[in-house]
């Protein structure tokens, strides 16, 4: 049996304060701010400290990789978002599905800023929306999806730094892709888990048997169907994490010299297995 410390990722607070002041410093030259995050853990793959450095600016939250996602949740999320005045739209940027929402969405949420721009004689201004997440969330993805192949760099723009891209995607609405990337906070060592859990941070950093363990705890209480029927389990409610992974192991013949079952691999398939969406479609956190 092994042991089960708290163990926790740690962040960079000097990489956090580089893009913090880089987004400050940006947000003057946009009308909005597009956040992504992982439509599996919509609140633990956010940086906690973006809501009071965007303020009043108009946000859109793109709840990526919603392929892998509960769609039930998903639907539950964007609602609790819309409850706070805040659109939120679900994508999957690998596939490009859903992404054709995103300039619909932008014009719905700026429409006070098309008007005013029309009032000052200015009718064909675009729309300038800045694209900000934490690491690994898909950032690039979304920005070369929405680009396309032109991926069309927006240059001599005033103020800004050679460390910015901009891009017009069309349809009079460009992207600035921030020079610096939030990193995430862990003061709750289960917002590390899911993301070590999702692939947003390496699990190679933490044990990897500690890592199954936690992962097997949250699939036997919230979806222990889908780890019975792809390992081919009976029940087991009854089991102990660490038990449950030796079964695992024992079902797919990992085993070592003397019968003893390779642990270690059965944790790294585990991980691998549900970061990959191979034991479905699974939402780690619900609204509230």
């Amino acid at each position: 049996m092994i042991d089960n410390p708290k163990q926790t990722i740690q962040w960079f607070p000097g990489h956090m304060e580089k893009a913090k002041r880089n987004i400050i410093k940006c947000l003057k030259l946009v009308d909005a701010v597009a956040e992504i995050r992982d439509a599996r853990l919509p609140e633990s793959s956010k940086n906690p400290d973006l809501d009071s450095i965007i303020g009043d600016k108009p946000r859109i939250i793109l709840l990526n990789k919603s392929d892998y996602a509960d769609a039930y949740a998903t639907e539950k999320w964007i609602e609790y978002y819309r409850l706070k005045g805040i659109t939120a739209i679900a994508v999957d940027c690998r596939t490009g599905k859903g992404v054709n929402a995103f300039i619909p969405s932008v014009k719905r949420v700026l429409e006070p800023v098309m008007r005013r721009n029309e009032q000052r004689g200015m009718p064909g201004k675009p729309l300038r929306i800045m694209v900000v997440g934490i690491p690994n969330i898909g950032k690039s993805s979304f920005i070369n999806r929405m680009a396309k192949k032109n991926k069309a760099i927006v240059a001599n723009k005033p103020g800004v730094t050679k460390a910015n891209q901009w891009f017009n995607i069309g349809n009079g609405v460009e992207l600035l892709d921030t020079p610096g990337v939030l990193w995430p906070k862990f003061d709750d060592a289960s917002v590390g888990d899911k993301l070590a859990f999702s692939g947003a941070v390496k699990a190679e950093i933490m044990d990897p048997e500690i890592m199954a363990c936690r992962l097997i705890g949250f699939m036997k209480e919230s979806y222990h169907d889908r780890l019975e029927s792809r390992y081919k389990l009976s029940d087991i409610s009854g089991m102990e994490d660490y038990e449950i992974l030796e079964l695992i192991g024992r079902k797919r013949g990992m085993l070592i010299s003397g019968g003893e079952i390779d642990t270690l691999r059965a944790a790294k398939m585990l991980m691998t297995e549900f970061k990959d969406g191979v034991l479905g479609k699974i939402t780690y956190e619900m609204p509230g």
